[in-house]
């Protein structure tokens, strides 16, 4: 599952939960999503939305209030439990993720957007969020309404995704957008290298802290295999896996930091084999260099 830009106009709401389930480290894509919500060109409305959260064990209630002030405070109730919430903006025109607050500013994921993640403060937040409703029965009044929908697990979640203020602003950047494309792919390799942070597990480091002892050696090293790594380029690399593991939560177990060293050293040798027109090694054969 990777965080890109949707190709269309009416797919924000399959967009918008499969954000909300990667929050809770749910996999899915957005074309399972459409499938099973039933949705069209049309768009997808919060009862087909619904239908697909059930079927990945995940309950979409309504909640609406009527004060801004109000909806807030009930919004940040499920935020700060780590609970993502639905959000129908621009006069329920189009679905966003928001999935965090932080010193009054909210982390949104909007697939319209390039770079899907934004940091909004709460006085742009609740001016897009409002929707205006005439009264039924005197044309001169108008009602605000502020709906929104968490997205409940009906399951233990196991990994939480967290994203930060500073976390959203260096994945915008655009030299770090390959991350969020592909996302699923730094996340099976860091599952893969660290576990999550629990007292059982004994004394443990961050990927940071191990790259702060290990890169310097890693990079000297797979520059000796392969000879042709551009150090720079591979730094890309590693940050982006530590972005990852910090953004999951994720820790090596001290017991299994000689494991960590042999694993990154493989993932940074496969990359640079896929970057470089490189000869294959102990081969007779030689490539032909492209011009």
């Amino acid at each position: 599952m990777s965080i890109y830009q949707q190709p269309n106009k009416w797919q924000c709401g399959p967009f918008a939960l499969k954000h909300a389930l990667l929050m809770l480290g749910v996999s899915a894509e957005e074309s399972e999503i459409t499938r099973i919500a039933r949705s069209s060109r049309e768009g997808a409305d919060e009862v087909e939305l619904a239908r697909a959260a059930s079927k990945f064990r995940c309950d979409l209630p309504m909640v609406r209030r009527l004060h801004p002030d109000r909806a807030r405070r009930d919004l940040l109730l499920y935020l700060r439990r780590g609970i993502p919430v639905l959000m129908c903006i621009f006069e329920w025109g189009h679905w966003v993720t928001i999935v965090k607050e932080e010193k009054g500013k909210f982390i949104m994921l909007d697939s319209s957007d390039r770079a899907v993640l934004l940091v909004l403060p709460w006085s742009q937040l609740k001016k897009e969020w409002v929707f205006h409703r005439k009264d039924a029965y005197d044309e001169q009044a108008v009602h605000t309404l502020y709906d929104f929908h968490p997205v409940v697990p009906r399951f233990p979640v196991q990994r939480l995704t967290r994203f930060s203020v500073a976390g959203v602003k260096f994945l915008r950047r655009p030299e770090n957008r390959i991350i969020s494309h592909r996302w699923n792919e730094y996340v099976t390799d860091v599952l893969d290298l660290c576990k999550p942070r629990t007292a059982r597990r004994g004394r443990s480091l961050t990927l940071g802290e191990f790259l702060r002892r290990h890169e310097a050696m890693i990079l000297d090293q797979v520059s000796h295999w392969h000879g042709q790594v551009e150090r720079q380029e591979a730094r890309r690399v590693l940050r982006g896996l530590r972005f990852v593991a910090d953004t999951l939560g994720l820790v090596i177990p001290e017991a299994a930091e000689r494991r960590a060293i042999a694993a990154v050293s493989v993932i940074l040798t496969l990359w640079a084999e896929g970057e470089a027109d490189s000869d294959p090694i102990y081969s007779a054969r030689r490539k032909e260099r492209r011009n």
